[in-house]
């Protein structure tokens, strides 16, 4: 008979983990509706704040990597506790930033602290609880990696408007607050165990790539760079990634072997994750512009708008894996990247005014297939991994997703820019600016279409429910 005391830390150790992965999940959706309100309290332009989101996403892809290490090295619990404490930090930090500059270095600290939450949460999980037991428990802590994509637009769209867009970031400090007491009452102390030396060469070039990549498409927009300097972010962190490969091809314990990509699922997956997200990711970061921007919708309106997408994104779980065991992961992926293109495409079609029953059409269809899209990619990239190689496949593929969330912000940000420039910002000719962009970044989305084709027709397995519950989404 199992011990109550026992499965009653289990159960307060597993809603502890729950909230930090809320706390993240919530965070990485509660900004965008409240960009515009932002920008005006800053003096800015509010089609030049991409870089707040892109801060966030990159800083996460970029402290991912290390989170196992950091763990090992210092101790689950410590780590959490520190990530929370980050995270708070960076929430005052955001609320009190007078200026966009402040606000971006203010977001790399919270992002920081949002690295670690969901990945040492998970590991705390997998070293506690029984392995007959551990599905059931990570699929009770992914239910908030659901509700906070839900939460996020709505309450950040009434904080603006029944307070300030400060209250998006102080309502974390209670929460956090909340966190850490639960951390040292619930958390266990764990057993030391042997960790590896880490690959600090391999960490550097990594990271530097990634920054340096992201870096030159915001510079094309928000941070206001020149050609020149853009280019040479670009050459240089081209560099740094090629480097890192080459660092890696050698090194006997690499921070991801290039042994992963002799898996054609997990190849082909990464790659279609990556491209595939450059185009889809930047949605909810557009679609609040655009509605406030350039359709008159208030805050709390606009977010409320972004509820068909996650309703549809959550309606749509259960048929996935269906349709993959019925078609193929290359039939499926291949018709629905196209789908998801058309969905954005629509977006380009919008004018002032236009009935309200067809908006929440359009934004619920690209909730849906944008849902199937990111489970049959997620379960595609894993599905072949060895138990020995799958720790690691799943922190790269958790590393791509926010690569490619904030590339593909920074890309949209870049694109938007260029096409404000060229029509002008009043009225009629944003909202063609806007259109444009919409019809660019759903081409990006089509092309990667192309990356799928090269799976197998016969490829229809499906994948052990185990292994999809394993990468939640990060909004």
């Amino acid at each position: 008979m199992p011990d109550p005391r026992l499965a009653r830390t289990e159960r307060m150790l597993l809603w502890l983990v729950a909230l930090g992965f809320f706390m993240q999940t919530l965070d990485a959706t509660i900004v965008n509706t409240a960009l515009p309100a932002m920008a005006r309290s800053l003096g800015e332009s509010p089609l030049r704040m991409q870089s707040v989101v892109v801060a966030y996403s990159l800083t996460m892809a970029m402290l991912i990597p290390a989170t196992g290490w950091l763990a090992d090295r210092f101790g689950t619990r410590r780590v959490y506790i520190g990530a929370i404490v980050l995270f708070v930090l960076g929430s005052v930090l955001c609320a009190l930033a007078p200026d966009l500059n402040l606000l971006v270095a203010a977001r790399v600290v919270q992002g920081a602290g949002g690295a670690m939450l969901l990945p040492v949460g998970r590991l705390v999980v997998l070293r506690t609880i029984p392995r007959e037991r551990f599905l059931q428990a990570m699929s009770f802590v992914a239910i908030p990696g659901l509700v906070g994509p839900l939460l996020g637009p709505t309450l950040g769209g009434w904080l603006v408007e029944v307070a300030s867009w400060h209250w998006i970031f102080l309502i974390n400090v209670p929460v956090g607050v909340i966190g850490v007491l639960a951390t040292l009452r619930f958390m266990p102390i764990p057993a030391p165990v042997a960790f590896k030396r880490f690959d600090l060469a391999g960490y550097v070039l990594l990271a530097f790539g990634m920054v340096a990549v992201s870096l030159a498409l915001d510079g094309l927009s928000g941070l206001g760079l020149r050609q020149a300097s853009v280019l040479f972010l670009m050459i240089f962190g081209l560099a740094s990634l090629t480097a890192y490969w080459l660092h890696a091809l050698r090194r006997p314990d690499p921070l991801f072997s290039p042994q992963l990509f002799r898996v054609g699922s997990l190849r082909i997956g990464l790659l279609g994750n990556l491209f595939s997200r450059l185009g889809s990711s930047c949605m909810p970061f557009l679609i609040p512009l655009l509605l406030q921007v350039t359709m008159g919708y208030s805050p709390a309106q606009a977010g409320m708008m972004m509820l068909p997408i996650a309703l549809a994104s959550m309606s749509m779980k259960r048929v996935t894996t269906p349709l993959i065991v019925r078609h193929g992961y290359r039939r499926v992926l291949v018709v629905n990247t196209l789908l998801v293109g058309l969905a954005m495409a629509t977006f380009a079609l919008v004018w002032p005014g236009q009935p309200l029953a067809l908006t929440i059409a359009q934004l619920a269809l690209f909730g849906a297939v944008n849902s199937m899209q990111f489970t049959a990619m997620n379960t595609l990239t894993l599905k072949d991994l060895e138990p020995g190689t799958a720790s690691s496949g799943n922190s790269l593929l958790s590393m791509v997703q926010m690569l490619a969330m904030g590339m593909g912000v920074a890309a949209a940000g870049a694109v938007l820019a260029a096409f404000t420039a060229h029509y002008g910002m009043d009225g009629v000719q944003t909202l063609q600016a806007f259109r444009a962009s919409f019809a660019c970044m759903a081409l990006i989305t089509m092309a990667s279409a192309a990356i799928f084709w090269q799976l197998a027709p016969e490829d229809s397995r499906a994948v052990p429910a185990s292994r999809e519950q394993d990468v939640p989404e990060p909004g």
